[in-house]
């Protein structure tokens, strides 16, 4: 093999003042973090005003190369011919050039020239480094700081005109009224942080619009926002988008692909044979489609848009998304991140340097954030994600950021880490800022008991002016159960009184997921619908809960957009192999409590199930059960899930062990697990998968959503914005209680803001089981006539129902708000 580059040029003198620069900081006096921090700036590829590139890779396993050299090369692909960045697929011609970068120490560092950077109407040249491994054969080194990953995690990266990209996008005097400029002097200037804001909408931004991606949201957002401008009524649909002053996006970073044995190099990114000496290949270029919640990444990229979530796969729709939340009509609207750097999925081990690991977890593999170079590398492409524009961070699991301390012998919580990541400065058009930060953090979770022990307050504590997930958001949270609300009244408590730094609310992307795997047979509160979703629609967009959190409750509010759009949810991803017949087996109550017959008899949903013979719900449902209770039973070993299928679908045969796939072979309705394999096991684990994620897509609810219930949770939130105290805890005279039986639930209260004395605000919440009346007056020793309804939940007022406020009373989910006159 011939290392050559026709058309690209390793700048010599460029190249020695990076070494240089290289080399200064290696021996300075600052720490060994420090100096990996500085280092971390420099590396992955940065395209350059003057046309030329600095590239910049930390290698730790090629330094015994400096003694013993071999074949290590950047390999460059350059298309020749045009790119359809939104053709599913293509094969496209690309220049391929082949030069050594110059290596020092840990790192290899070089400035090219001839480079062609990837822009909004086109694609740049694509890059990563090769080199021979001891046995001959070509093993790659991949970018993991890249911030433009076209074709996935495990095809090249795009060199990116990033420069002028910020310097166009269109929220620039967003950034100069809200940041510190650079060039001011920052002993005199103190570095801002974003404010936190009043409310937030949770979304999954692949299921979040028709199209699925950044463009099909900005589509949304710039509707109504023009909408608004002009004095337009919204539709219901449009209104579960408004009256939030910031959006959390569940992780946009890309994600793990599905692989199996026989996969390829790439799945989006295919060379196709050729002479390894030619400078030109043809290369299979296919669309990413991963389907995944956003939490399982393989780190690789993570300062990277998925570009399964860009239509165009340009950086530049998640930049115009971002400056159409900062420049609505309305009034800015913050941007969220939503940060996975706890944990790594175990494809991470096919992907970045062993370094980064430092064995496996629940979840994958635990990164090693106590390795300085590590440390700052993530640090480092969190600082490059949060630079698209955000303005805010959730940290997904905080208690997973946990190490061995040798000193004090114990396994301890890395809070420095976490610490560092909302000190991470953003730098855009000049000017600088601190994120707004939220932590999830449920330690001592995992340990048995973590429900009742968690304080949810040890980050809070250390940081005051971030925020956290409340005991009530966090994952186990299933109001679809009678009394639930009674059980959590501790809980409920300690948000009225101290919850002013927790993030509240009901829903979310992990309880509604959590609300799947409630037993249908168990103590359902049938008040709330006659069939299981409509009881799940309505535990998770009730209006009781709703109007006491945002009417009433400290802390700030978060909703689930799949929640207001009464959409299905789930835990979903077809890019699992490996455990997708286990997770699938885990969700099957996503059929009980999520679809109905006429969702699954819908001639768009659901098709690759029915190709299967699943032509009903009911087949289905009875197949997924069986595999459940098998999975369990067989401790999710493949080979004994398919043989008990054999065994016990067998008609002649009598040694069935499985009762469920007995009831199976007795209905004769499903023929698809005769015959069964783990091939076809597989197969049916990712059309399931598949299938249930384009059910989950919330624009194919819009036409069932009651004007009624949208807009009483939109009014609630405009009453909250209106009277920000509500925020804070309650405190001197005001009141909170229960009327708690054996039947019924009831919240009521009391506030007055403590700035203004007189302005006052009274709530009564039924939360579950018979009707009750109310005497608010007596309750309280209120003289009502001085109160007025200000709101109260769908079809209330309009019945008659509180026309007297001395005595009414309340259904299970009713509740009413009231205001001083």
């Amino acid at each position: 093999m011939t290392v050559k580059a026709s058309h690209l040029t390793l700048i010599e003198e460029e190249t020695q003042v990076l070494l240089d620069w290289a080399a200064s900081v290696e021996q300075s006096d600052d720490t060994y973090f420090g100096k990996a921090q500085t280092l971390a700036r420099r590396l992955g590829a940065h395209y350059r005003a003057d046309g030329l590139t600095t590239f910049g890779f930390w290698t730790p396993e090629l330094l015994a190369e400096v003694l013993r050299p071999r074949e290590i090369y950047l390999e460059v692909f350059t298309p020749v011919d045009e790119v359809d960045l939104r053709s599913p697929e293509q094969t496209v011609v690309f220049r391929r050039d082949r030069l050594r970068l110059r290596q020092q120490g840990e790192y290899f560092w070089g400035v090219v020239g001839g480079l062609r950077a990837g822009r909004r109407d086109r694609l740049g040249s694509l890059y990563w480094m090769r080199f021979e491994d001891p046995h001959g054969n070509l093993q790659i080194i991949r970018d993991s700081l890249a911030e433009s990953l076209p074709f996935g995690v495990f095809a090249p990266a795009e060199v990116y005109d990033w420069e002028t990209l910020q310097a166009q996008r269109a929220d620039l005097d967003y950034f100069r009224h809200t940041g510190r400029a650079i060039a001011e002097d920052s002993e005199n200037s103190e570095l801002p942080r974003v404010p936190a804001p009043l409310n937030i909408l949770q979304l999954h931004v692949g299921t979040a619009s028709p199209q699925g991606t950044f463009e099909g949201l900005t589509e949304i957002f710039r509707r109504i926002s023009a909408k608004l401008a002009a004095g337009e009524t919204l539709t219901p649909a449009e209104e579960n988008y408004v009256g939030y002053d910031a959006v959390q996006l569940l992780p946009v970073e890309p994600t793990i692909e599905y692989r199996d044995d026989n996969s390829p190099e790439s799945e989006f990114f295919a060379q196709l044979p050729v002479d390894d000496d030619s400078d030109q290949v043809e290369v299979r270029l296919r669309k990413p489609i991963t389907q995944d919640w956003g939490y399982d990444v393989p780190i690789l990229g993570s300062a990277a848009t998925n570009p399964a979530l860009l239509g165009s796969l340009r950086p530049d729709e998640a930049i115009e998304f971002i400056s159409v939340l900062h420049t609505f009509s309305a009034g800015p609207i913050q941007l969220i991140y939503d940060l996975v750097y706890g944990h790594a999925d175990n494809q991470a081990e096919q992907l970045i340097n062993r370094q980064f690991l430092k064995g496996p977890n629940m979840y994958g593999q635990d990164l090693n954030h106590q390795l300085p170079t590590v440390r700052a590398i993530l640090l480092e492409m969190q600082r490059r994600k949060i630079n698209t524009g955000a303005d805010g961070i959730r940290v997904d699991g905080g208690q997973d950021f946990r190490f061995f301390n040798p000193l004090s012998g114990r396994i301890e919580y890395d809070d420095a880490y976490l610490l560092a990541m909302s000190d991470v400065v953003q730098e855009i058009g000049g000017y600088q800022r601190l994120m707004f930060t939220i932590f999830e953090d449920g330690r001592p979770w995992p340990q048995e008991g973590w429900e009742e022990t968690s304080t949810y307050r040890e980050l809070t504590e250390l940081r005051p002016e971030a925020y956290q997930w409340g005991p009530l958001i966090f994952a186990h949270n299933t109001p679809t159960l009678e009394q639930f609300w009674d059980q959590k009244w501790r809980r409920v408590c300690e948000v009225m009184y101290q919850g002013d730094r927790w993030i509240t609310g009901c829903a979310n992307h992990d309880t509604v997921r959590r609300g799947n795997q409630v037993d249908p047979q168990g103590p359902v509160n049938w008040n709330l619908g006659e069939t299981l979703p409509e009881v799940l629609d309505n535990a998770y967009d009730n209006p009781a809960v709703t109007l006491w959190v945002y009417g009433f409750s400290p802390g700030l509010p978060m909703d689930f957009l799949n929640a207001l759009m009464r959409s299905p949810w789930l835990f979903f991803r077809n890019t699992d192999e490996r455990y997708g017949v286990k997770v699938v087996s885990e969700e099957v109550g996503f059929l009980d409590w999520q679809v109905t017959p006429e969702l699954y008899d819908h001639a768009d949903l659901f098709p690759r199930l029915k190709s299967l013979g699943f032509e009903t719900l009911g087949p289905l449902r009875e197949f997924a059960k069986a595999l459940q209770t098998t999975m369990v039973e067989t401790d999710c070993n493949l080979n004994a899930v398919v043989e008990a299928c054999q065994t016990c679908l067998d008609s002649d045969s009598a040694a069935c062990g499985v009762s469920a796939l007995k009831s199976l072979r007795q209905s004769q309705q499903v023929p698809f697990a005769e015959q069964l394999d783990i091939p076809k096991l597989k197969a049916f684990a990712l059309m399931f998968m598949e299938d249930c994620y384009e059910a989950c897509n919330v624009s194919r609810d819009e036409g069932h959503l009651s004007p009624e219930q949208t807009a009483f949770n939109r009014s609630l939130r405009e009453f909250r914005r209106s009277r920000p105290w509500l925020r804070e805890n309650l405190a001197g005279g005001d009141r909170f209680n229960r009327i708690s039986e054996e039947s019924q639930s009831l919240f009521y209260g009391w506030r007055a803001n403590p700035e203004q004395p007189e302005e006052q605000v009274v709530m009564a919440a039924h939360m579950g089981g018979e009707p009750l009346t109310v005497t608010l007056g007596d309750w309280l020793q209120l003289d009502l006539s001085e109160w007025k309804v200000a709101i109260a939940s769908p079809g209330l007022q309009a019945s008659g129902a509180i026309d007297d406020l001395r005595l009414f009373e309340l259904k299970d989910s009713q509740a009413v708000l009231l205001v001083r006159a």
